[in-house]
């Protein structure tokens, strides 16, 4: 009965989708988190008749055929990259994007990866790191003995050392754009890695046409809805408890017919 193993992919399928917005709640609170969706299409359908043939030889064409389906599959489990909300912190190193774009960042291995979360500091040689350690890119070094740091909405830091009144500039930060931002693979650590399906960055400069702004002293939120998140939730629970009736009704239907050979 094919109806056993169509009910039981969609089970799967509402299991999956359950662990994405597990996973979204539980990063309700992670700066710069991009809510997931899960998406799903229907498998290969199996044809009990033909439609566009004749019924018999020569005779008439079969307007409409019987084509049935054989359950569904996952097809993509896609970020959603929105804005998130901007948050207040007041620390001078922490910076927001406003609109498109992603801070680069060097990874141990010697590779570039974008994130969405602003949240920097220095190391002990003043480079602009994230909290992690990673080194910001390009580079940029804070003085030793700076009393101010400004960021413009640009992108250009500025640093006051000691008493002096004039600021200095000591970097230009560059934010990296990406034709496909879906196809982003997410590593953990509020990192993303390009691939094939995103396409090659394009660096530009914060204002430049097509990119954010820098926001100083700004977080960028997770763009998680609770409500959304729950209604959604309450949608797969259902649909999940479907799905094991329909398993439950086939079971019985085969019982059925097997009492009755007997």
């Amino acid at each position: 009965m094919k109806a056993l193993s169509i009910a039981a992919t969609g089970m799967n399928a509402q299991q999956l989708n359950l662990e994405v917005i597990a996973n979204n709640i539980a990063n309700i609170n992670t700066t710069g988190y991009k809510r997931a969706r899960a998406e799903f299409s229907d498998l290969i359908y199996q044809t009990e008749r033909a439609s566009g043939v004749p019924n018999r030889a020569n005779q008439a064409i079969v307007p409409e055929g019987a084509m049935v389906g054989l359950g569904v599959q996952t097809a993509a489990v896609r970020n959603l990259h929105i804005q998130g909300s901007l948050i207040s912190t007041g620390n001078d190193l922490d910076m927001a994007i406003v609109g498109r774009g992603w801070f680069q960042v060097e990874t141990p291995d010697g590779q570039t990866a974008y994130t969405r979360s602003g949240a920097f500091n220095t190391n002990a040689q003043g480079e602009l790191v994230t909290i992690d350690g990673y080194t910001v890119v390009p580079g940029i070094t804070i003085p030793q003995g700076t009393s101010e740091i400004t960021v413009s909405t640009s992108g250009e830091v500025l640093a006051r050392v000691g008493n002096n009144s004039v600021p200095q500039t000591v970097g230009q930060l560059t934010i990296a754009n990406f034709v496909n931002e879906a196809g982003l693979e997410p590593q953990g650590d509020n990192l993303f890695k390009e691939t094939a399906a995103s396409g090659n960055p394009v660096v530009g400069v914060p204002t430049d046409p097509g990119y954010g702004q820098i926001k100083q002293k700004y977080l960028e939120a997770s763009n998680v809805d609770p409500v959304k998140e729950i209604t959604d939730l309450i949608s797969a629970q259902r649909a999940y408890e479907m799905n094991s009736k329909i398993i439950q009704a086939a079971d019985e239907m085969a019982s059925t017919v097997s009492k009755n050979l007997r």
